[in-house]
């Protein structure tokens, strides 16, 4: 497709999309027909005050909807000097219905999502802002926090490292921006609490989301960890054992991996050879169950994770790297087994691991809000999947100005060495004309690479490959600047506009004859969202700019899921120096394209329907441990020989200290159960995807197992609450010093928690349903 039929698609998108919005133009009219710039500030703040009075005494959002977003555009004006536009207010009913909003980089979805959260903040009930990093909830409380406080309302952020008190002073605002992360690890944290008191968080209200795609789709499944009782993540010597096992082991022979390169599994001769090796009989015994897992960790982590790629070392230590983003994910680490296998293939020490005490899906928390709404530059190729797995439809709102910017199509080569000799030529040729360059590559190994060979060609070049939010907002707003040649991910900096020029006028003007930003795609990726997301970081306000990916039909992507698709020999064999024009290898790439994004769109609706079935009794044992700590219901041991221990315990300890004991007996062994549950059910999941041994559909057996272990948890917590309370009462009677070592244990603070996300790998066994 020539750049005529992109700018006559984007004339025809742009009509029909406000089109789709013509419903909001009689609220739209009826805002700008209120006027108010004419008002005193006190009258201003007068009407603000009688609309947060009607809205505490029930009046309907709906009904206060044209008067609050008036009030808020005109405190946007006067306290930042800025005017909204009718798109922000389309975009902000739109996401007060409930809707996905995709707006384009640069059209001020901060701006947007203060409308909306303005009028619900009017109810006191909480209205969570969830940003991309805490970076950016730090930068948007304090930008949006004067326009808050004009209308009377108060704004909180919530950081990583805030204490106790001026966490939940932050939830208690009005309007509190977070990352979703950082919500959820509150959440789960409140969920281990003692005493009330302790709680930071008030029950949920509405979430608004930023980068809606990411977080509902990319990062949906992976789990929130909260753990204690620190310990190593797994046993050096059998970890260190398997991994030189695995590299004895041949590809072909012994083991294959999946079409899509996501999973590595043993074949008979393989198994036949393990089992020879490590003479230990039938690995698929379910006496062997921990040593096949062992191994199955072992050959995961020597086929397919990939160093500088996957992860780094740094410091002795493994750090992962976002698939996403590219950028080193903080707090993240595979599940023990999985992360003591690299740890031994790098030849590192293992670091303490930890037993779960509590882990929530993203996709799960967003659940427990009543509602929730998200907004992002790239949705409309996952609008599907977002209306099957949400309930959510997104509205697309267009953008200011006519996007001007041109989306080449991707230049193909025959080999991967020609798509870097061209790529390499590109960037030095465009540089020479001062033209800033934005290049989107897809690890870090390949940043760093192309950064030394840049540099060797004489190209000087900023390169972000570390996670660090203030310093990388800085330099990616520097990439629009004369000259600038900035390599990174097609995440970089997300929810920092790239302005031309840096600010300066004189540079605009000479860049803008250049054509604007020029940003360059390394790779094409598995989703068609990261490219658009990348491309999205030019074209700015209707600036100029342009996008190409530079791809090879030796590129990761096409090799993994191409397999079924093979390109012809005289594709292959063609010069290397000439890219290829034939309008049949674009069809053929974007098929591939497809077939991955529809690939992974089925494993995330396949692994959600196992993960619903812990999420639906995490939430009954949540209900119940709430009703002990808020101490809503009646005692849950009701039998006669626990009403006669309870008169003997008020007796020794008084009625307020022994209901205390209780409550955290009860709390203490809650957790417990549900600890050793989670951990049941990992085994339970490891063990379908290890065993192969029925024809049973997974998904039933997992089920099966799932219902039978959960009816027998309360009994089983009940029972261990009476064994420990019957412990403290006997010792109570026998009026010794183990009785008041018992209480004061269990009055003391619990053990010190700690945090981090889950990389979950999904198993496949062939022919069978993908597990986690």
């Amino acid at each position: 497709m020539d750049s005529i039929q992109y700018r006559l698609r984007n004339r025809l998108e742009r009509a029909l999309q406000f089109r789709k919005l013509k419903p909001y133009a009689e609220r739209l009219q009826a805002i700008r027909a209120l006027a108010l710039e004419q008002e005193t500030d006190a009258r201003l703040r007068r009407r603000a005050c009688l609309l947060l009075q009607a809205a505490r005494g029930g009046a309907c959002a709906d009904d206060l909807l044209i008067e609050s977003f008036a009030l808020t555009y005109e405190a946007v004006r006067r306290m930042l000097n800025i005017r909204l536009y009718d798109v922000q207010l389309l975009a902000g009913m739109a996401l007060h219905e409930g809707k996905l909003v995709e707006m384009q980089t640069g059209e001020g979805k901060t701006l947007a999502a203060v409308l909306p959260a303005c009028l619900h903040a009017l109810y006191g009930k909480g209205v969570h802002v969830m940003t991309f990093n805490d970076y950016l909830a730090g930068r948007d409380a304090a930008w949006m926090g004067p326009v808050y406080e004009y209308l009377g309302l108060t704004a909180g952020c919530v950081r990583e490292a805030m204490p106790l008190a001026e966490r939940r002073a932050a939830y208690a605002a009005d309007v509190t921006y977070v990352t979703a992360k950082e919500a959820g690890f509150d959440y789960l944290r409140d969920g281990l609490c003692m005493d009330s008191d302790s709680l930071v968080q008030r029950p949920f209200y509405l979430a608004l989301i930023d980068e809606a795609d990411s977080i509902l789709i990319d990062e949906a499944r992976v789990p929130l960890v909260i753990a204690g009782e620190g310990k190593p993540s797994g046993n050096r010597a059998d970890a260190e054992w398997m991994a030189a096992l695995a590299k004895r082991l041949r590809p072909g022979l012994d083991y294959d991996v999946d079409d899509a390169g996501a999973q590595v599994y043993l074949t008979e001769e393989g198994a036949d050879r393990a089992e020879a090796l490590l003479g230990c009989g039938s690995l698929y015994h379910p006496d062997q169950s921990s040593l096949l897992a062992g191994l199955h960790h072992a050959l995961h982590a020597e086929v397919l994770l990939r160093r500088d790629v996957d992860y780094i070392v740094r410091e002795g230590r493994i750090e992962l790297v976002d698939e996403f983003t590219g950028r080193i994910a903080d707090k993240r680490r595979w599940p023990d087994g999985m992360q003591a296998a690299v740890e031994a293939k790098e030849g590192l020490a293992p670091q303490p691991g930890g037993r779960i005490l509590g882990m929530i899906t993203l996709q799960h928390l967003l659940s427990l809000y009543p509602s929730f709404c998200g907004m992002s530059g790239t949705l409309r190729s996952a609008a599907d999947e977002l209306r099957d797995t949400y309930q959510l439809e997104v509205a697309v709102i267009p953008s200011n100005r006519p996007c001007r910017r041109q989306d080449e199509p991707p230049l193909v080569c025959p080999s991967l060495l020609g798509k870097q000799q061209a790529l390499l030529a590109e960037i030095a040729s465009v540089h020479r004309t001062g033209r800033p360059i934005l290049v989107g590559t897809a690890s870090v190994a390949e940043s760093d690479r192309l950064a030394c060979e840049l540099e060797q060609a004489g190209v000087p070049c900023c390169v972000l490959n570390a996670k660090h939010d203030a310093e990388e907002a800085e330099l990616i707003a520097r990439a629009g600047t004369w000259g600038a040649v900035t390599i990174s991910t097609n995440m970089a900096g997300r929810g920092v506009d790239i302005v031309l020029g840096g600010g300066d006028p004189a540079q605009y003007a000479k860049i803008a004859q250049l054509g604007g930003l020029y940003v360059i795609g390394t790779n094409l990726h598995d989703s068609r969202r990261l490219d658009d997301q990348l491309r999205g970081r030019a074209g700015r306000q209707g600036d100029p700019g342009a996008s190409r990916f530079f791809v090879s039909l030796e590129d990761s992507l096409l090799h993994r899921y191409g397999r079924a698709y093979p390109f012809p020999e005289r594709w292959l064999s063609a010069n290397p120096d000439k890219p290829l024009r034939a309008p049949a290898v674009h069809r053929r790439i974007s098929h591939i394209q497809q077939v991955a994004e529809g690939r992974n769109a089925e494993r995330r609706r396949m692994l959600n329907r196992y993960a619903d079935v812990l999420e639906q009794q995490r939430r009954i044992i949540a209900v119940w441990r709430q009703s002990v700590l808020m101490e809503e219901g009646p005692p849950p041991l009701k039998l006669a020989e626990d009403a006669a221990r309870h008169e003997r315990l008020c007796r020794r300890w008084g009625a307020e200290r022994a209901r205390r004991l209780e409550k955290r007996v009860t709390l203490m062994h809650i957790d417990r159960s549900w600890s050793d549950y989670v951990e049941y059910v990992s085994a339970v999941r490891e063990g379908l995807h290890l065993e192969g041994l029925s024809r049973q559909d997974p998904l039933d057996l997992y089920h099966q197992r799932l219902i039978g272990a959960f009816a027998d948890l309360p009994q089983h917590i009940e029972d261990g609450i009476r064994q420990e309370l019957r412990a403290l009462d006997f010792e109570t009677r026998q009026d010794d010093g183990d009785a008041v070592a018992r209480a004061i244990g269990l009055e003391g603070a619990p053990p010190r928690q700690s945090t981090w996300t889950y990389l979950l790998h999904e198993h496949v066994v062939p022919n069978r349903f993908s597990l986690f």
